[in-house]
């Protein structure tokens, strides 16, 4: 038994290896994004450490380049703006010029600016900063969805929320019970498949989404081969192989 669990894994793993080399085009197999491990139907969310990582909440999250962040400083409405991040991290206001936001949490730049308008400019400033797009917290939505594309995300934003954002399944070709959410985690890249249908019920998690996870909504008739590599997975005892 265990000899022909070996041939199984050994020809799919085979099978995904001449996928991803091959390539494919979009809405069909999505070989060319193959996850490094498989881990069921259940991810961990990514490091919140680091500069660009998603949150857990609003003092988690680290500003990050094309963020719109609205600026008010209590009191003196010539100094409340909305200004957005560049592709270095920095901001400019009034008064105190270039300030480097990007990958501070939000109480970190509010302290920053405080101090720096409390220098010789205002006594005992209340500053307050609010991120009115998070456009550094992308997802990816492919395959058989409404308008596949990049959207942002601008809070704590779930799978079936996401899914929302792109118009939805496209219920004449979609697989419902083949929704591939992709993240990449420590380095490698992890993946798990969920059934709408049951996260819809309640049956099933709907699971937060992050900044630059890809969800893939398969097609009904023309499953992937990583798709059936993970269907095959329960039936051969196998969690989370690494290929």
């Amino acid at each position: 038994m265990r000899n022909v669990l070996s041939i199984l894994l050994v020809s799919m793993l085979l099978l995904l290896s001449a996928c991803a080399s091959t390539g494919t085009s979009s809405g069909q197999s999505h070989s060319s994004i193959v996850s490094n491990e498989v881990v069921g139907n259940k991810l961990p969310p990514p490091d919140t450490t680091s500069a660009s990582g998603a949150y857990e909440g609003a003092s988690d999250y680290r500003i990050g380049a094309q963020d719109l962040l609205e600026i008010s400083v209590f009191g003196v409405q010539d100094l409340d703006k909305e200004v957005r991040v560049n592709s270095n991290g920095q901001i400019s206001l009034p008064l105190i010029g270039g300030v480097m936001a990007g990958g501070r949490t939000i109480p970190e730049l509010e302290q920053d600016l405080a101090g720096k308008y409390a220098s010789g400019f205002l006594q005992n400033p209340q500053v307050s900063v609010f991120v009115k797009e998070y456009a550094s917290q992308r997802i990816t939505l492919e395959g058989a969805i409404v308008k596949p594309g990049i959207y942002p995300i601008t809070g704590k934003t779930t799978l079936l929320q996401a899914i929302a954002l792109s118009g939805g399944v496209d219920d004449k070709i979609a697989d419902l019970g083949g929704i591939v959410l992709m993240r990449q985690i420590d380095g490698k890249r992890m993946a798990a498949v969920y059934d709408l249908r049951a996260v819809r019920r309640g049956k099933m998690e709907d699971p937060q989404v992050y900044g630059d996870d890809i969800i893939v909504v398969e097609a009904s008739g023309s499953k992937s081969a990583y798709r059936r590599f993970i269907e095959a997975m329960p039936a051969l005892g196998v969690f989370g192989l690494l290929f």
